[in-house]
């Protein structure tokens, strides 16, 4: 069993507005984010598969060309390899969840 210390993971600055914490397994990668009202997060795609989980704020979400606002409590689902964006409509605090592994994200 591997137990973290999220106080002990440095946070790393992703975009503008935008700051994580990664923790990984062999498979997953979970995102705990930080997001400033008004950053934005330009339209992207990726292999991996994201849950997305509001736990604080309101983020205009964009994929596949399809708009929603996300707030508190919603949990999205975005597909491999689809088309995303979206907007901090407030200070927000999300927990993405990806699969496979983001090597990307790894020190």
């Amino acid at each position: 069993m591997i137990v973290t210390d999220l106080e002990e993971v440095p946070w790393k600055k992703i975009l503008p507005g935008f700051r994580s914490k990664f923790v990984h397994s062999e498979n997953m990668t979970v995102s705990y984010c930080t997001i400033k009202a008004g950053a934005t997060l330009p339209e992207h795609a990726h292999p991996h598969e994201q849950i997305t989980n509001m736990l604080e704020g309101e983020f205009e979400m964009v994929i596949d060309g399809e708009t929603r606002t996300l707030k508190a409590n919603t949990v999205t689902v975005i597909p491999s390899n689809a088309k995303h964006s979206g907007r901090a409509l407030t200070d927000c605090k999300i927990i993405d969840v990806f699969y496979p592994v983001r090597e990307d994200y790894r020190d």
